[in-house]
């Protein structure tokens, strides 16, 4: 009897220790797979603070829950059903329509940078109005503004978890889906409030207080351009990487190549920071194939004759 007890202890212990280390797994799996969203997750949280510009004080906060509320509607519902559909059934595509994303964001961060060169910069801002109505219009484009980035986010996820078992790639989505959609609405949160918590600041007593109030005032403008810049720039880098993976999957590899060739040359050529700055190699010639690729859709899009139309937010 006891002899049975302690068999059936230390199978429950057996499968605590393995349940637990599929939750290690699943979680360094998300971690992963959350890092190489990076660049659509930046500019994701470039993009929303504008959409709430002009609006009420007490109305950013309402607004921006609403807009994450429908951002974890368009992952749960619809994105990731699809992604697991694909994954499942046809993994081939997948490549393809990482390909397919990857050059949109080269497309997106050249647009960005060929609008600063030329000076017609477009700024993705949507016009505040008044009442119920216009928010209810505000937050829907900004829920199908989220719904292109997610969908890239969650594709860019799935490609890095796709010999997980099936549950396992369910797990790993959903915990990707949640825990991005609260970053960034949580960071977009705190960014469209800094500006009144900088102006309740300065109008108290303490010159301390004033000073960090107008402080944080005054770093609003400057903070949302680094994070457009940084979103920009990481748009490049991941829509660029993507690219040039994917055209090694697909058995293309001269480009391929040659950037993991250099990689590995400034990798073994400094002994103490060599992996550090190989993964930085790697990044710099990414984000400059990005730039070239979106430079070539530009040309492209620019010269074929299609139907103009008014630019649109993001």
């Amino acid at each position: 009897m006891a002899g049975g007890l302690f068999a059936l202890l230390d199978d429950v212990a057996a499968l605590a220790r393995l349940a637990a280390a599929s939750v290690d797994d699943v979680g360094a799996a998300a971690g992963r797979a959350t890092t190489k969203a990076a660049g659509v997750v930046v500019d994701d949280t470039a993009v929303t603070p504008q959409y709430v510009h002009g609006v009420a004080a007490e109305r950013e906060l309402p607004m921006i829950r609403k807009i994450a509320w429908g951002s974890i509607r368009n992952k749960l519902l619809f994105i990731l059903p699809a992604a697991m559909l694909l994954s499942q059934f046809l993994p081939w595509l997948l490549t393809p329509i990482l390909m397919v994303g990857g050059s949109y964001l080269c497309y997106e961060g050249a647009e960005k940078i060929w609008g600063r060169i030329r000076g017609h910069e477009h700024h993705d801002v949507v016009l505040a109005g008044s009442g119920a109505e216009a928010e209810k219009q505000m937050v829907s484009g900004a829920v199908r503004t989220d719904f292109i980035l997610s969908a890239e986010i969650m594709v860019i996820a799935l490609n890095e978890v796709t010999d997980e078992p099936f549950l396992s790639r369910l797990v790993i989505l959903v915990v990707v889906a949640i825990a991005i959609t609260i970053a960034v609405y949580g960071v977009v949160g705190v960014i469209v409030k800094m500006d009144d918590v900088g102006l309740h600041l300065a109008g108290r007593r303490s010159a301390v207080a004033q000073k960090v109030g107008r402080s944080l005032v005054a770093a609003m403008p400057r903070l949302l351009k680094v994070i457009s810049v940084v979103g920009t720039v990481a748009m490049l880098w991941v829509g660029g990487h993507i690219v040039l993976n994917g055209t090694h999957e697909l058995g293309f590899d001269l480009l391929y190549d040659f950037v993991h060739h250099v990689e590995h040359d400034v990798e073994h050529a400094v002994e103490s920071f060599g992996a550090v700055l190989g993964w930085l190699t790697n990044t710099v010639f990414s984000a400059i194939f990005g730039l070239a690729l979106g430079l070539v859709l530009i040309a492209v899009l620019h010269v074929l004759p299609l139907p103009k139309k008014d630019h649109a937010a993001h």
